[in-house]
């Protein structure tokens, strides 16, 4: 009795093993290979540690890089902020927030204008803070709101320091899961992130949006990369080239604060 229980119980082993992993599983074993909120592997790295095909890891990572499960970074993949947002107030969220509270106050009495604070998650940019006074209530976000990345400034300030194959991935991914949204041409997009990138991330509006108001925006840059970004939003009026230096050397400080959290 006992032996023959053995044996199927080693069969049923075989027949398991021999089975292919499904999606949710495969997405298991690499997010498990991380292994805590610091690491950062290659994508050689995470084939060896799940025995995926390499081709298999990277359309997978791609897919979680979409999610924000993971993020692509100049030393390798790594947790995304979904993933360690899950560890409740020691998120990378609370810290970026924490560090730039004062700056951003500081910055909005300095100029009077619209402050924002924004992170990307996956495709999209999400407010975590907003300061202004009574010229506030013409812009129209709101703390918690998520914008398209690639037509929200303070977006496109953040991407144009990612691979281009990740703002490739990530746009895919949103358009496959939101058909309704306006369709995102990926060679004006890549031309734009150029020109911040010549412009060390700033992101310029001129006021000559439907809305007129003028706007400009620059990432704050951390060890792994642009961790979030802030904006000026002012009328049509402001002068975006005389501000744009204030806002790279707040983006700095607030990095800068940033490192000595971690």
């Amino acid at each position: 009795m006992s032996t023959s229980g053995g044996v199927l119980e080693r069969a049923d082993r075989e027949r398991a093993e021999e089975r292919p992993l499904s999606m949710v599983e495969r997405m298991t074993t690499i997010m498990v290979a991380f292994g805590g909120p610091s690491a950062r592997l290659s994508l050689e790295d995470v084939q060896e540690a799940t025995g995926l095909p390499r081709s298999t890891a990277h359309r997978i990572l791609n897919q979680l890089i979409a999610l924000d499960w993971v993020r692509h970074t100049p030393a390798g993949y790594a947790l995304g902020s979904r993933a360690l947002g899950l560890g409740g107030s020691d998120s990378p969220e609370m810290d970026l927030r924490a560090a730039a509270a004062e700056t951003l106050r500081s910055l909005h009495l300095e100029t009077g204008l619209v402050v924002h604070l924004g992170v990307l998650e996956g495709a999209d940019v999400r407010i975590l803070d907003k300061l202004g006074g009574a010229f506030a209530a013409r812009v129209p976000t709101r703390v918690g709101v998520r914008l398209p990345a690639a037509r929200a400034l303070v977006g496109r300030a953040q991407l144009a320091f990612l691979p281009p194959e990740d703002v490739d991935a990530l746009v895919a991914a949103q358009q496959a899961h939101a058909p309704d949204r306006p369709r995102v041409d990926l060679a004006a997009l890549h031309r734009e992130l150029g020109r911040v990138r010549a412009r060390a991330g700033v992101v310029l509006d001129r006021g000559r949006n439907h809305l007129r108001l003028g706007c400009v925006a620059a990432p704050i840059i951390g060890r792994d990369g642009p961790c979030g970004g802030i904006s000026l939003v002012g009328g049509a009026q402001i002068d975006v080239d005389k501000l744009a230096p204030v806002v790279v050397r707040a983006t700095r400080v607030i990095a800068h604060r940033l490192a000595t959290f971690r």
